[in-house]
């Protein structure tokens, strides 16, 4: 039976997102690509450093245990990338002097490389390239812009795999959402309160989030755990919406933070996650203060006729 990617988390990831390539970024957008693909192969023995999504990638691939058969894996992560494929030899050496199993990758060579996420039956798409994440997210994959300059992933918790959401247009649609930014709150705090027994709409990451709850329930070969947050700024009673759309979706989450507006960064320096989605750009840049994050170029806040 060939191999394949079905049932499985898959993970599309740039090579920008995964290794710290800021360095040679600044390279070819100084001079060209060409003087690009001559430093990497410079640096083709040179261990990139690790990138702001790297921890996150850890974490997943050791769901499943060295020796687990390939068909049994719960995890695959594939490079997807804008890159060369000689600048992809750099990626994979990088990968493996790391320890990290990555065996699948895309090149395109300055091509929008969103396209091969179908085939991949892609869960998650990252990548510092913003057109590169629009395109995913309007295709329906969830996708986000990583910050690179985001602060490292707490160590303190190995065996856990921590992933933090904002609500409204991330897990959510952007319905609500809209009714706030054009009425106001006392409106948005009224609509819910009329809509509360109706579920919201999903929003572009209901699928990571219904991946990765299958994903602790597999258990997976490797003793990691899957632990997810709701951070939001709903407060009582918005809340309960929110809370009865999870329940009608069969989905939990491990924590649910509703902070009324309150800034997130704190929270989430306690919470610690691998990783935070938010739509809001503002929200990002307090939270890549704290941790790794990424922008879901998404809803009314991202609307580029606003």
């Amino acid at each position: 039976m060939p191999p394949t990617l079905e049932g499985k988390l898959v993970v599309a990831i740039s090579s920008r997102a995964i290794f710290d390539f800021e360095e040679e970024n600044r390279v070819f957008e100084r001079d060209d690509d060409a003087t690009y693909m001559a430093l990497q192969q410079q640096r083709l023995d040179l261990p990139a450093p690790p990138g702001v999504a790297f921890a996150l990638v850890k974490k997943l691939l050791r769901f499943d245990a060295p020796d687990t058969p390939e068909a049994q894996r719960r995890v695959e992560v594939v490079v997807l990338s804008r890159n060369d494929p000689g600048s992809g030899l750099r990626v994979f050496r990088s990968a493996r002097q790391s320890g990290l199993r990555l065996e699948r990758g895309v090149f395109t060579r300055g091509r929008t490389p969103w396209p091969y996420l179908s085939p991949l039956n892609a869960n998650l798409f990252l990548s510092a390239n913003l057109d590169d994440v629009r395109a995913a997210l309007a295709a329906g994959f969830p996708a986000a812009r990583v910050f690179p300059e985001s602060v490292r992933a707490s160590q303190a918790h190995p065996d856990e795999i921590r992933v933090a959401f904002d609500g409204d247009a991330v897990l959510f649609s952007d319905e609500s959402e809209r009714v706030f930014q054009r009425r106001g709150l006392d409106a948005f705090q009224q609509h819910e309160d009329e809509h509360v027994a109706r579920p919201l709409p999903p929003g572009p990451f209901k699928p990571l989030l219904e991946a990765l709850h299958r994903l602790h329930a597999s258990g997976g070969t490797g003793g990691m755990r899957v632990r997810t947050a709701l951070v939001t700024a709903r407060s009582a009673p918005a809340h309960e919406r929110a809370i009865r759309t999870l329940m009608q979706w069969g989905v939990e989450v491990d924590e649910a933070m509703f902070l009324g507006g309150l800034p997130k960064g704190p929270f989430l320096r306690q919470f610690e996650p691998d990783f935070y989605f938010d739509d809001q750009t503002g929200h990002c840049e307090s939270a890549a203060l704290v941790g790794p994050t990424g922008h879901v170029v998404a809803g009314i806040a991202n609307d580029q006729d606003r």
